[in-house]
């Protein structure tokens, strides 16, 4: 097998990692929140109903910015009907997955799970502009963020949260170009209602950052279309404008699938370009920065049986795929290509935290257990933050029925602010291992501090509840740093984490 090489130079980077960029997401889909995040009477519940074992677990993942609650469940979303006493909440039919919604948790329950979490863990609210618009979306920033002296703050208040939620990041919906939400809207409908919220709530607060709906795909047939006719109109009134992507693999096509982040590296830079070239047009000096507030791997292929057959029932088992170690090395390629593009993608959030395409799975009354996909993105939260160096491989390349030739290394580097590099890379080959070769130049780097490896000879092996430590990350062997030079072999579809002292 050729060697796989690059370089890594201080003087040649991407630009700095935003903590927001290892977010996550809480919808209320499925047993996300009730058996996942929310269990009273579980044994390791607090007061609250908060698990206390999926809380240990969501702090080793490292997640940030946390975006609740939808997703497709917002767009039909009432706020007012998760505040208050529990008892006085009312149970709503949920279109979006056919299920009954309790609402026993809501807004103050999830402020107060991410403040368990830690300061680390941000609010990120999505507003529904489906089925309601600028009026609710003013009184619920009124009731989360206004210090008091008013109708809804004093609301709040009188409900037992006395302090502002101090929400800064916000979403102007979710998915709205899609037909599946409710209510659907063309671009031109959703950049204006979009524009008109933007503008009113910065009159409330001029700080607040907000993410206008990009495509819900880049297969969408108004892809580019919707993100120009909707910047168009909202420009320079939001900060970020989302995408959202999901892989699994279709007709059993294992190649492309491993590929899957050369489609995402694509999505982004297209748009990109399309951001860049509204901006052009309005002739602003401003750049739209990226939220990819949804992604993963999800067999999506199995939802819709599932959904179409529900009589709406409260948290049923929706969407609980069990990851294997491949889904885990796509997994780790997507943060790789999320973290190449930092200069742009300052959020993402991975879909979803709990149970639903989730890292974390539970069961009910019992234990709770890390999924393969786990360990990439907690060891990429850890070692991920600072200054994403360029890297341009040079690799040898196999040959996919989507990409065409795509490379069998993908790779990143993340140095620190103590100087640290961290090297991500994966192996696409599922038949030999890949020789590296790593250029360090003027970094100063002298050992290696750690190779960990998550591989197996099984690329199905999966953690299970009869086996929730099947799969876990080894170290590799005959790893080295000599004369500004890595060396070092990936095992046959892996992801890798090389930390560099």
């Amino acid at each position: 097998m050729r060697t796989a090489r690059f370089t890594l130079d201080p003087a040649f980077t991407v630009g700095t990692v935003d903590p927001r960029l290892f977010g996550s997401f809480v919808e209320h889909l499925g047993r996300c929140v009730y058996t996942g995040v929310f269990e009273p009477g579980h044994p390791t519940a607090d007061a609250d109903g908060i698990r206390g074992d999926v809380l240990d677990l969501v702090r080793e993942l490292g997640v940030t910015a946390v975006r609740y609650p939808g997703g497709n469940f917002v767009s039909g979303y009432r706020w007012e009907d998760s505040v208050g006493p529990v008892e006085d909440r009312p149970r709503r039919l949920d279109l979006a997955w056919r299920s009954t919604e309790t609402n026993r948790f809501g807004l103050s329950e999830y402020i107060a799970f991410l403040r368990k979490i830690g300061p680390q863990a941000e609010p990120m609210m999505a507003l529904n502009l489906g089925t309601r618009g600028v009026a609710e979306a003013l009184q619920l920033q009124e009731y989360a963020n206004h210090p008091g002296g008013t109708a809804l703050s004093d609301l709040r208040a009188a409900h037992g949260d006395k302090d502002p939620f101090g929400i800064r990041l916000w979403c102007l919906g979710n998915e709205l170009d899609g037909p599946w939400q409710t209510g659907h809207k063309t671009a031109a409908e959703y950049g204006r209602i979009a524009a008109e919220t933007a503008r009113a709530m910065r009159q409330i607060d001029p700080g607040v950052q907000l993410v206008a709906c990009g495509s819900s795909g880049r297969s969408m047939a108004t892809f580019a279309e919707w993100e120009a006719t909707v910047l168009q109109e909202t420009y320079d009134l939001v900060d970020h404008i989302s995408l959202h992507a999901y892989y699994e693999p279709l007709d059993g096509d294992v190649d492309s699938f491993l590929a899957s982040a050369v489609d995402m590296e694509t999505f982004i830079e297209d748009v990109v370009a399309t951001c860049d070239h509204v901006g052009a047009r309005l002739k602003s000096r401003k750049k739209i920065n990226l939220s990819f507030d949804e992604w993963n791997v999800w067999y999506m292929s199995r939802t819709d049986e599932q959904v179409s057959a529900l009589d709406w029932p409260e948290a049923p088992r929706l969407l609980e795929d069990n990851y294997s170690v491949m889904d885990a090395v796509v997994l780790g390629s997507l943060l790789i290509a999320l973290l190449r593009h930092a200069d742009r993608v300052t959020v993402a959030c991975l879909a979803q935290l709990v149970n639903v395409i989730a890292p974390i799975m539970t069961e009910p009354g019992g234990p709770a257990w890390r999924q393969t996909t786990f360990f990439p993105f907690a060891q990429a939260s850890a070692y991920g933050r600072g200054e994403v160096l360029d890297v341009r491989v040079d690799s040898p390349t196999y040959e996919t029925k989507r990409y065409g030739a795509a490379d069998l290394l993908h790779a990143t580097a993340v140095r620190g602010e103590d100087g640290t590099v961290t090297v991500f890379a994966v192996n696409r080959s599922r038949t030999g291992p890949l020789p590296l070769d790593v250029a360090l130049n003027g970094l100063g780097l002298t050992s290696v501090v750690e190779h960990s490896v998550l591989a197996d000879a099984d690329p199905d092996a999966r953690n299970t509840l009869a086996e929730p430590e099947r799969v876990v990350p080894h170290a590799a062997g005959g790893t080295a740093l000599d004369g500004g030079r890595l060396s070092a072999v990936l095992e046959p579809l892996s992801w890798n984490m090389i930390r560099l002292a």
